[in-house]
């Protein structure tokens, strides 16, 4: 066959093959994935999926659609190579199969950790449906947890294992939670929010080595401290799965490199969602993000330059996390902002976190505040700043309605 193949079936893969349908694509589609579950949201998996024995996955779009829109979808099926001068791809069963254009939708896979006790079983990672079906498995005999790693999946499932009556260590390398990823400011009130609920934070610390006791996690050795545990989860990123193509001669760093309209450097092959380099608008340079959205948005603009609307992929990144009872929303990408306006709700708790540079509003932080995440996305998108008076009473109301004023005048 040919028409269009696409490696990998995730919330990018998935989305293109549909979006190729809705923008009146009518070649052949065939999506490949190397998983073999039915495609399924991932963010649950940290959450309600891996907390509940019954929980099934959630589907990205039902068995029906691909039958009905005459997408050939293949579960279990890995790619081997890629034969740029045939237009074929390679599996690892032996099947060859051509395109006229190939997508690369691969994703991420979890970064591995070395050091002694690693690799014992009560030690995991969770990036996939497989990994949380054997991290809630073994659920019931956990008691006492060490998480590796303060981002974003780490602190995801601590919040959840401590709502259980689990006990939970938190190690984190750096100096506080969530990196680069947020303020300081938001990553304090994560991590109160998480003390409160009874989970131990370790700052500027490292696992030196995961000790066992007849073959079993027994607990994780931090310097001249030891942390009992019978369980540790491993959270320290992901690494973009690029490898097919740095195999098949494509440029990659940090990902797969693509242009502005999603292509590498082969007018045949282009690349979406976690595992791809891209040039970011809003801060013009490329970077590689992890986000359901920006997955699914370069695959809209993608479907759209295939079926013949070339389309720079020009979308506002924005991001989601629950945590525990804390929902952390952000809008924008923060590149060094020179001004920080942080405002609170009538109970003193931090409610936004607005990122300026030069005057301008570039990022929103909320913590509870959806409606406001929802105004600044928007505000960010039109290039609109409020009067400072205004963000720094964190009046939403007041802000939208500046803002409306703003777009129809």
């Amino acid at each position: 066959m040919s028409g269009v193949v696409i490696i990998g079936a995730g919330h990018a893969g998935v989305q293109l093959a549909a979006s190729l349908r809705e923008a009146g694509y009518g070649s052949d589609i065939r999506l490949l994935s190397g998983d073999p579950d039915f495609p399924y949201h991932k963010p649950p998996l940290s959450k309600s999926f891996m907390a509940t024995k019954e929980a099934a996955l959630q589907p990205l779009r039902g068995e029906a659609f691909f039958a009905q829109n005459n997408i050939e979808l293949s579960l279990g099926l890995d790619v081997d190579r890629i034969d740029r001068a045939s237009k074929t791809v390679v599996c690892a069963d032996g099947e060859a199969i051509a395109y006229d254009k190939l997508i690369i939708a691969t994703g991420t896979s979890a970064r591995k950790i070395t050091m002694p006790g690693a690799d014992l079983p009560q030690v995991f990672a969770l990036r996939t449906a497989s990994d949380a079906r054997a991290m809630r498995d073994a659920l019931p005999a956990m008691k006492s947890v060490v998480v590796i790693g303060g981002g974003f999946i780490g602190l995801e499932a601590a919040a959840m294992l401590s709502a259980r009556g689990v006990q939970v260590d938190v190690i984190e390398v750096a100096p506080r939670l969530l990196g680069r990823a947020t303020s300081e400011s938001v990553a304090q009130a994560v991590a109160d929010h998480l003390i409160k609920t009874g989970v131990r934070l370790h700052l500027s610390q490292s696992v030196e080595t995961i000790a066992a006791q007849d073959g079993a996690v027994c607990g994780v050795q931090l310097g001249d401290t030891f942390l009992p545990a019978d369980h540790v989860l491993v959270g320290v990123g992901a690494v973009p799965m690029d490898q097919l193509a740095r195999d098949a001669g494509l440029s990659t760093e940090n990902g797969v490199v693509v242009d502005d309209h999603m292509a590498t450097d082969d007018p045949d092959i282009f690349a979406i969602g976690d595992c791809v380099s891209f040039p970011q608008i809003h801060l013009e340079r490329q970077v590689r993000l992890e986000s359901v959205q920006n997955a699914t948005d370069q695959a809209r603009a993608l479907a759209l330059t295939l079926t013949g609307s070339p389309t720079r992929y020009t979308a506002l990144p924005w991001f989601w996390s629950d945590i525990g009872a804390l929902k952390l929303q952000i809008a924008g990408l923060s590149d060094a902002p020179d001004q920080l306006i942080e405002t609170f709700d009538k109970d003193g708790a931090l409610k936004s976190v607005y990122h300026l540079k030069h005057g301008k509003l570039i990022v929103c932080e909320t913590l509870n505040s959806a409606g406001e995440h929802m105004l600044s996305r928007r505000m960010i998108a039109d290039g609109f700043t409020p009067d400072i008076d205004l963000l720094v009473d964190g009046d939403a109301r007041a802000m939208k309605l500046a803002y409306q004023d703003a777009v129809k005048g």
